[in-house]
């Protein structure tokens, strides 16, 4: 399910390089960075820029000391253990665990509603790699800013939209139909959008 393929057709290239420039691609050319850069069947690379994303995000908020803990209903520990254990710990937490669970989580959910509105649609890795990618702005979500993290959720969840109706080769109504809930989930409580926005 998560196999690197040694010779993707279509898929992203390996190593830092192509991720930085995956990163742009997906922030300035979203409809064609989802059409020619994901394979299916190789999730790895999509996983990993995830993975990236969210780490990226959770440090700069553990930096800040901007993140909740489990005391204010957030997900790090509280740090009595030493902020620096504390912090590994989180982070430990989110790469092996959290996020890769949520992407999965979401594809699933994902997966039904493009099953009743997508007849022609695409396999669950592509799903994967298009909520993975989608998270491309939420790197941003580290800075200690309310209106940047509401736009960067924003953001997200419209790239979520376009990478479903392009990979899954439907409207963008139906792709926000079934990128609905995923969003909600991953922009709204994951990236903390809602609270963001006072909602």
């Amino acid at each position: 399910m998560t196999q690197w393929i040694g010779s993707p057709e279509g898929g992203r290239d390996r190593g830092p390089r192509a991720l930085a420039r995956a990163w742009a691609e997906v922030l300035v050319r979203p409809r064609r960075f989802f059409r020619n850069g994901i394979a299916p069947a190789d999730q790895a690379p999509g996983l990993v820029f995830g993975v990236l994303v969210a780490l990226g995000a959770v440090a700069g908020r553990l930096a800040t000391g901007d993140m909740p803990t489990f005391e204010t209903g957030g997900v790090a520990p509280p740090f009595g253990l030493g902020s620096g254990l504390g912090a590994v710990l989180v982070l430990l937490g989110v790469g092996l665990f959290l996020a890769p669970a949520a992407f999965h989580l979401s594809a699933a959910i994902e997966t039904v509603g493009l099953s009743l509105l997508a007849p022609d649609r695409g396999g669950v890795s592509e799903t994967v790699q298009v909520i993975a990618y989608a998270t491309a702005p939420c790197l941003l979500t580290a800075v200690p800013w309310a209106p940047l993290r509401v736009v960067c959720c924003l953001y997200g969840a419209a790239l979520l939209v376009v990478g479903t109706a392009v990979r899954h080769r439907t409207s963008i109504p139906r792709a926000a139909l079934a990128a609905a809930l995923p969003a909600v989930i991953l922009f709204g409580y994951g990236y903390g959008g809602f609270a963001a926005a006072g909602l």
